[in-house]
């Protein structure tokens, strides 16, 4: 009888997890057009150019997210470290987000805008089952059916939040002991911004150029195709090079790539994937702490 009840946990356990990771959070317009009059949903736009909610249109329902003033903290430096549990709380109640509400995500901009919604909603304990992100965003919307002009009114919402789940975050200080000092080899510090500049041939959103020494470059974007994920093999193939059973610490320039690198990995099943609070708007800004240009991880002083 023991050994029965041991074999049940274990299924359990793994049927959970299993659970846990895949895409059953990607939805298509289809899925949203059958579902959008339900009572308990709401969904959000957050475009790269917020005005265009307005003068190119949006799903009609769809509640604005103006992706800088609403998904970081406003008097921080850099203006997109992770907002307070009391002014995220404030801002999904200003959505109409209740504690029951299924939610729907999305940009254009290849999810990567959509995904930092996700991220703060996970980081703060909202129920994820109850979270979708529209693939093809606006343009596989706008090619079936009709946007909008006209502002969505909404009644304010009610829900609550949870306290910040500190193993979804990490600090500069946590990269510089685990990466930069200690090399923890569970550690793997995930660059997800464009190649260049990645290697500092282009420097942008920062003082300094290159990347966090330790750094592998993993483009998120590059997960993503004509608006859409590209499968689930080409994706685990583009991120082979991590193990599954790594920490992954994830950055880019203000969090938003690195959402989305976070998003990817969890639907490919890897269990502890951490966001630097301010990303390399904080680090490329602080002169005294290392980086590195070209390549590799390592280089010069720090590849000794």
């Amino acid at each position: 009888m023991k050994k029965i009840l041991l074999l049940a946990t274990v299924l359990l356990a793994v049927m959970s997890t299993a659970a846990q990771a895949g895409r059953e959070f990607l939805v298509d317009a289809d899925w949203l057009s059958e579902h959008i009059d339900d009572d308990n949903l709401v969904v959000l736009e957050v475009r790269y150019h917020p005005h265009r909610y307005f003068t190119v249109g949006h799903i009609p329902g769809a509640v604005q997210v103006q992706r800088f003033k609403d998904l970081g903290d406003n008097m921080a430096n850099p203006i997109m470290r992770m907002p307070s549990r009391e002014k995220f709380q404030q801002t999904l109640r200003s959505w109409g987000i209740n504690n029951d509400s299924t939610v729907v995500v999305y940009d254009d901009s290849s999810t990567a805008l959509a995904s930092r919604v996700y991220y703060l909603l996970d980081l703060f304990g909202f129920n994820m089952d109850q979270v979708k992100i529209l693939q093809g965003g606006t343009i596989e919307w706008s090619a079936f059916e009709e946007m909008t002009k006209e502002p969505t009114q909404v009644k304010a919402g009610n829900v609550t939040l949870k306290p910040m789940n500190q193993n979804k975050v990490i600090e500069w200080t946590d990269v510089y002991d685990d990466v930069v000092s200690r090399r923890d080899p569970s550690v793997f510090l995930l660059d997800a911004r464009p190649h260049d500049m990645y290697t500092g041939e282009v420097i942008r959103h920062s003082i300094l150029g290159g990347h966090i020494p330790g750094a592998s470059n993993i483009v998120s974007l590059e997960g993503t195709e004509s608006q859409k994920w590209i499968s689930e093999q080409d994706l685990a193939d583009m991120y082979k090079q991590i193990p599954k059973d790594s920490t992954v610490y994830a950055y880019c320039h203000d969090g938003f790539r690195m959402s989305l690198a976070y998003v990817q990995l969890k639907s490919l099943g890897y269990k502890d994937v951490r966001l630097y609070n301010g990303g390399w708007s904080h680090w490329g800004n602080r002169l005294t702490l290392p980086t590195v240009e070209g390549e590799k991880p390592y280089a010069g002083d720090y590849d000794l």
